[in-house]
């Protein structure tokens, strides 16, 4: 578990769940369940939290071991809509509450997202969801929304792997006392999980380049959400917490950061809406 600000504890890994829908994904996130992730990752814009919100009330788990981690959409950045768009994601999910809404991302050009957090902050307070958090903010538009409001979010959930580290990023979260989640941590379009060095140190670990990855960002106090429909894989990912890489893997993989030359979508131009 990882602790946060107003005293958050997180599961250390979660399960991105982008693409399992409808009846065979609430059986894949059950299978995920079952093998150990309390963590569920989703998002108005995946359009699964019915989906995943069927596989927690199918579960034999009880309810308060689960996280059930959703995003609120660009479209709905001001404040009143943000609200209404959080009371939808609950009602979608069949819960009883959210664990935890991140704002997906932050939209500057837009320049709602200060209205969001508000939003977010009285939903908090109405008790629609007990943890409250972002997605790829840069350092000034945490600052911002700290400034404002003077509620720090418990995490920044942000694309993490070796070719993309973003040490300072992550640094920055720290320095706020903000969780750093992880999406895509094996990397995108399966470059990473082929590459020669990620390979080599699974060799002489004699296991996985999935597992190589996983247990970097474990390393890092980064919360890693890899996505799996196998309930295979999903076992296996877990065994990365038994993973325990060198000084050298760590630095060997450290210095992969931007050899892949994959462009990245940038948080001070992008849109999602």
């Amino acid at each position: 578990m990882i602790n946060g600000v107003d005293g958050a504890l997180l599961p250390a890994i979660g399960l991105g769940t982008v693409g399992l829908q409808g009846a065979r994904g609430v059986a894949e996130v059950g299978t995920a369940i079952d093998a150990g992730y309390r963590l569920l990752d989703t998002a108005f814009n995946y359009d699964n939290e019915g989906t995943v919100g069927r596989a927690i009330r199918d579960s034999s788990v009880p309810r308060d071991e689960l996280v059930y981690s959703t995003k609120l959409p660009g479209r709905y950045h001001g404040y009143a809509v943000a609200l209404k768009a959080v009371e939808e994601s609950l009602f979608r999910s069949g819960l009883d509450r959210l664990d935890l809404v991140l704002i997906h991302w932050p939209n500057p050009s837009v320049g709602r997202y200060v209205e969001a957090w508000r939003a977010l902050i009285d939903a908090r307070e109405r008790g629609l969801v007990r943890m409250i958090g972002v997605s790829n903010f840069l350092p000034e538009h945490l600052d911002r929304i700290i400034d404002d409001t003077g509620v720090t979010p418990v995490l920044n959930q942000i694309e993490v792997h070796p070719y993309h580290p973003q040490d300072g990023l992550r640094a920055a979260n720290a320095d706020r006392g903000i969780i750093t989640e992880g999406w895509s941590p094996l990397g995108a379009g399966g470059d990473l999980v082929s590459d020669e060095v990620v390979k080599a140190i699974a060799d002489a670990h004699e296991t996985t380049s999935a597992l190589v990855l996983l247990a970097w960002s474990i390393a890092l106090g980064v919360i890693p959400l890899p996505k799996s429909a196998s309930a295979e894989r999903q076992a296996e990912n877990l065994k990365a917490f038994d993973l325990e890489l060198t000084r050298d893997d760590l630095d060997h993989l450290h210095g992969l950061a931007g050899t892949d030359g994959r462009p990245r979508l940038d948080p001070r131009e992008h849109e999602e809406m």
